[in-house]
């Protein structure tokens, strides 16, 4: 298994500490609103990731916060707690905002196949944690109190910059919208630890602490939720890309001032999924989440589809028009894989060739997209049904795209599916080439033909494509 390292900045052979065996952190949802489909895009590629790490053989224990409070509206510790502002839009407690789009985000996790990890905390679980490793960092003279707060003293870190390769001159007040100036500390990069009513007088959730009542920042969180359950050695740490500075660059700072040592080998990030008009975000044009593509009538593992044709660490762009064109592919390629016959005696040496020819890919920085073309190639090969079906199954145990359907039914169902897009398909390209001969009233009689039949044509500038009504 090789992976991009973002700490080397090079893609390297991946080699844990503990021989077969993978302890991984994922940074969870801060669950004050529903995910976007471009957070989502971070959680699958990190479900992909750990299950092609247990195809490969290892042992694979995946730890992930839920931030349920601390998370900043800005990373420059200014502004208020998001979960504080989804309490006040939504007038409920936050610990109801809390459990309410928690079981909202596993819910569209289930709909795209993504695995729950095997340990799933809270920050507000883990106060005595946060609150024992502030006090072991103040000691050892990493941490300082100022007007109340707990700050940590980036000033003490030999190589704050290593996971950015920034210099401190970039992150100047000023040079960044995010960075913003706190007159309390000691350093522009220092971060709160744990904050108290000095300031956000009107937060929730508040704890006993030895520096007054408050609560924690929300970059301790992932640090000890970590070192709880992986100890004090950590194999890889994921998370998007937005999270490499500040708050994965803290993490580091926090972490292996308190331990001593180096603390993580691998970082795993993945890019932004954009739309036309730049990064997805919550706050701008439609809010896209799994249950908008639901309620226009998209297959969640569509989405799917379309995030592992594109490498992780790539931006990708989302438009309806791609997505169709990911809708298509897919449908047509369920259909072929339902025509296939379960009869017949399983090749187990092709089984384990093909096996291999896909860890080739997987295992290369996780290249989802030739792990797609492997797909293709099996349906191609020179072999019985059965066995294409064996190879299926076996390699999605990684993708996730419930490409072997358990019934005849459901692959009746792919298959008409697909029979009915090739029919609009072919209906579309004639009512193209009757506008072109100028034969309006054919192209009219076509499209109101679908029409009657729930069947509604987009023209866009790309081409024309089509929705059906439920």
């Amino acid at each position: 298994m090789k992976l991009y390292n973002t700490l080397t900045k090079t893609v390297e052979e991946f080699i844990p500490r503990e021989a077969g065996k993978v302890k991984m952190y994922t940074c969870g949802p801060t669950v004050y609103h529903f995910a976007h489909i471009g957070n989502l895009r971070t959680y699958m590629m990190e479900d992909v990731l750990e299950k092609a790490l247990r195809y490969a053989g290892y042992e694979v224990l995946r730890v992930m916060n839920i931030t349920d409070v601390g998370h900043l509206s800005s990373d420059g510790d200014t502004g208020e707690d998001k979960m504080l502002l989804g309490a006040k839009r939504e007038k409920k407690t936050v610990l109801e905002i809390a459990e309410f789009y928690k079981n909202a985000f596993f819910s569209d996790c289930e709909k795209l196949n993504i695995k729950t990890p095997d340990i799933v905390e809270g920050a507000t679980q883990c106060i005595p944690e946060f609150i024992k490793t502030i006090e072991g960092l103040l000691e050892k003279g990493f941490a300082y109190v100022a007007d109340g707060n707990v700050y940590f003293d980036t000033s003490k870190v030999q190589d704050y910059y290593a996971l950015t390769g920034h210099s401190s001159e970039e992150l100047m007040v000023g040079v960044r919208d995010d960075v913003t100036e706190d007159q309390s500390k000691k350093n522009k990069s220092d971060f709160v630890l744990w904050f108290t009513k000095s300031k956000f007088d009107d937060q929730e959730l508040k704890w006993d602490s030895p520096w007054g009542v408050g609560y924690p920042g929300w970059h301790i969180e992932c640090s000890c939720i970590s070192m709880k359950h992986c100890g004090e050695y950590l194999d890889i740490h994921c998370g998007g890309v937005d999270n490499i500075f500040p708050h994965h660059t803290n993490e580091i700072a926090q972490s292996e001032a308190y331990l001593g040592h180096k603390w993580c080998n691998y970082w795993f990030h993945i890019h932004h999924l954009n739309d036309e008009t730049g990064k997805m975000s919550k706050s701008k044009g439609e809010f896209l989440t799994v249950s908008l593509l639901e309620s226009k009538g998209y297959d969640p593992l569509v989405y799917r589809f379309f995030c592992l044709q594109s490498h992780y660490r790539k931006p990708l762009v989302f438009s309806y028009e791609a997505l169709d064109q990911a809708s298509a592919t897919f449908n047509k390629l369920l259909g072929r894989i339902a025509r296939l016959s379960r009869d017949g005696e399983v090749d187990c040496d092709f089984v384990k060739a093909n096996r291999e020819r896909f860890l080739g890919a997987i295992g290369n920085d996780l290249n989802t997209a030739l792990a797609i073309t492997n797909i293709y190639d099996i349906l191609k090969a020179n072999t019985n049904d059965a066995t294409k079906l064996a190879c299926l199954a076996d390699i999605d145990s990684v993708l996730s795209l419930n490409l072997v359907r358990d019934t005849e039914e459901k692959a009746e169902g792919v298959a008409e599916k697909t029979a009915l897009e090739l029919e609009i398909e072919a209906l579309i390209a004639e009512r193209a080439e009757a506008k072109k001969s100028r034969n309006f009233a054919r192209a009219d009689q076509i499209r109101d033909e679908l029409k009657a039949r729930g069947i509604t044509l987009v023209d866009t500038r790309e081409g024309t494509t089509y929705t059906i009504d439920n």
